[in-house]
């Protein structure tokens, strides 16, 4: 943190071994953010390449999935954590890398990778599962915060898609995992429990701002993409943030991930 203000990066990298050799490295070293959020780390400990390890500054928690080479979450934090904990409680789901969180002065951030789903099959039912139980422990977390003055932020790949706004081709994805009405409701009652999209209460109005783009076709030339990286946050917190951006790649061969880095500055 500097002074009164903190900014908090997302960002879905796509396996770090394959973003470390297409400029993750040179981004993190440049970035100016005080905590960093991963997702689809997809490494161990001993797997993340050294060059990412050698960044200095950052105090790393990271945790990997049980099944090797899928998902992982990571926190990076210039100040030391004072907590860390790793899922949310889950028999099913901790071992799974998609949920770990930090304690900083007055505020938790988490790091999120929610099930992306597939419609009508296994996949989606695990998703439904994973979103029911992350509910309750969300409202949970919210209000033994509120009860210790604290914020929380909870930030990631969310993998809903809440509003027609926050994807190109709407209108073709509405039987599509990420768009379908009850994922979408589910943020929508999220939303009713004291947690605020910072980004959309930035920007209310229009397109996007996109995040993730297919690899399939010029989906990134042409803009084609879904707004599904978010940052989370309780009311006060979210009040209290001054800028978002969607670091996007100036071309499509600079990208180090079919995501962009989501950067959120507060005032805290």
């Amino acid at each position: 943190m500097v002074g009164d203000v903190l900014t908090v990066t997302t960002a879905n990298v796509n396996g770090i071994r394959a973003a470390a050799r297409k400029g993750f490295v040179e981004w993190l070293t440049a970035t100016d953010a005080d905590v960093v959020c991963l997702q689809e780390v997809r490494a161990t400990e001993e797997q993340v390449p050294e060059q990412v390890r050698a960044v200095e500054g950052w105090h790393w928690l990271l945790a990997p999935a049980e099944q090797k080479g899928r998902a992982g979450v990571a926190i990076l934090s210039r100040s030391q954590p004072q907590r860390t904990r790793v899922g949310f409680g889950s028999t099913e789901f901790d071992v799974t890398g998609r949920y770990v969180e930090i304690d900083l002065p007055g505020l938790t951030v988490a790091s999120l990778y929610l099930p992306s789903g597939e419609t009508g099959t296994v996949r989606q039912d695990q998703k439904e599962r994973f979103m029911k139980e992350f509910f309750t422990y969300l409202v949970g977390l919210r209000e033994r915060a509120a009860a210790d003055g604290r914020e929380v932020l909870v930030c990631g790949d969310w993998n809903i898609a809440h509003r027609e706004e926050d994807l190109k081709n709407w209108k073709g994805n509405r039987k599509t995992a990420g768009f379908l009405p009850e994922e979408r409701e589910w943020l929508t009652q999220l939303y009713e429990q004291g947690y605020v999209d910072v980004v959309r209460a930035l920007q209310p109005d229009g397109a996007g701002p996109y995040s993730w783009w297919s690899y399939r076709g010029r989906a990134f030339d042409n803009d084609a993409g879904w707004r599904i990286d978010l940052h989370v946050a309780t009311s006060m917190l979210a009040q209290n943030a001054s800028s978002a951006v969607v670091e996007r790649a100036a071309s499509h061969d600079l990208r180090w991930s079919d995501h962009s880095p989501v950067t959120v500055t507060y005032m805290v």
